[in-house]
């Protein structure tokens, strides 16, 4: 059975290293951490006090004043990326092909930020304090929801909650979607904001996040012996996905080809990765099989990897199994961005997808800054410290969630043979 091709056309990315798609870029390409002190609220009491929040962001830019208090803030994050991502791809949506056209935003946690509050309201004022619009403030779906309202996008309206998994899970979807004909386009991706006493205090429990409070900028550490947890970041990354014939009709501006997408679950622990990496190898076997290419065909790969002792490991373990002498000789990249912007959770994969796009527009591999003592299990070329500038025709992007639940993106440089 043969499927229709399906080709990025735009990108819109928000996170602690910047607030637009070329910004970020920028920013990785120079090392810049997006990690410091939280200031969105009281650290009394806090073990961890710091992440990767997005700064000097506007709500009102992109929605208006009286609609956003209606919406919790990894809504914002939505709206805007999808803002971002429209204007680039220049796609229309129109009476004519608005049915064809659909949305699907992932959120591994979605409005904690709403529940807080409301939660807050509730213990100090009775049910009356509770606002009518908490529930579809805080549910997941609502980011779709909102950017097709405002885009007119009447074509599959989802959402995918697969924890850090979640914006992997959405783009790779939305591209069957398209393949099987159901759209000719969709903006797809995931967004999150969860820096909150609640969540970060979670996490903090779990002991799954560094305490490098008084050196944040080099506290997220993938791949590092030293590494001690990673570090929660917000934001959202937005893709805007076309059937290749629909795009090319209306002269699109063509970013990459997604030729590859595969999904797998460990079955074995609530938080923790197989042995031997043995989900996110079937992951990648599965991305690479549909993509109908070999694994030495990869040039790079954005890692998953979030800094956390054993999950980096067992990653760079199952990169190996598939990808054998090829990654073994260093030929193969691998680099987590995550030592940068921190890790947003649902929203990692949707912005890392537009991470290894721009790596292959550019032919540069960015770097996994505060590496600078190799752990000995992990035995793979993760450029570190300084980006490395080389071909990459094919890449792909790991996104690996709680439960078990495993996601990989294959791209193609658009023009690469």
């Amino acid at each position: 059975m043969s499927h229709r091709r399906v080709v990025v056309t735009g990108m819109g990315l928000l996170c602690g290293v910047g607030n637009t798609a070329p910004q970020i870029w920028e920013g990785l390409l120079a090392g810049k951490s997006g990690m410091a002190e939280i200031t969105a609220y009281d650290l009394t009491g806090h073990s961890v006090r710091i992440a990767a929040e997005v700064k000097n962001f506007d709500a009102h830019n992109f929605v208006d004043k009286k609609e956003a208090r209606k919406m919790g803030r990894f809504i914002h994050f939505a709206m805007a990326a999808a803002q971002e991502a429209m204007q680039h791809s220049g796609l229309k949506i129109t009476d004519a092909n608005a049915e064809n056209i659909g949305v699907h935003i992932g959120s591994g946690i979605g409005g904690f930020d709403v529940i807080e509050r409301e939660h807050t309201a509730l213990m100090n004022g009775g049910p009356r304090k509770i606002s009518p619009f908490f529930i579809p403030a805080t549910i997941i779906n609502l980011a779709a929801g909102h950017v097709s309202i405002k885009y007119g996008a009447k074509g599959p309206n989802e959402a995918t909650a697969t924890a850090c998994t979640s914006s992997a899970h959405s783009i790779g979807d939305a591209f069957r979607i398209i393949q099987r004909g159901d759209a000719d386009a969709m903006i797809a991706g995931g967004t999150e904001a969860a820096i909150t006493p609640l969540s970060v205090g979670g996490f903090a429990a779990m002991k799954a996040l560094s305490t490098r409070n008084d050196d944040p900028t080099h506290a997220c550490r993938p791949f590092d012996k030293d590494r001690d947890g990673f570090v929660v970041g917000e934001g959202a990354g937005i893709l805007i996905l076309e059937e290749l014939e629909f795009a090319q009709a209306r002269g699109a501006n063509i970013l990459a080809e997604i030729i590859g997408y595969g999904m797998s679950g460990d079955a074995y622990h609530m938080t923790g990765m197989a042995p031997e990496g043995d989900g996110c190898r079937r992951a990648m076997q599965s991305a690479l099989r549909v993509a109908g290419i070999s694994p030495d065909k990869i040039d790079y790969v954005n890692a998953h990897a979030t800094s956390t002792a054993v999950g980096d490991a067992l990653e760079s373990q199952g990169i190996e199994n598939v990808f054998g002498d090829h990654a073994r000789s260093h030929k193969l990249l691998v680099s987590s961005t995550k030592s940068m912007t921190g890790h947003l959770l649902g929203g990692a994969g949707g912005l890392e997808a537009g991470i290894t796009i721009m790596a292959m527009q550019h032919q540069i591999a960015p770097p996994t800054m505060n590496l600078d003592a190799v752990d000995p299990a992990c035995r793979l070329n993760y450029v570190p410290n300084t980006p490395q500038p080389a071909k990459i025709d094919y890449a792909l992007s790991n996104s690996f969630g709680f439960g078990g639940t495993n996601g990989s993106l294959v791209f193609k440089r658009w023009g690469a043979e």
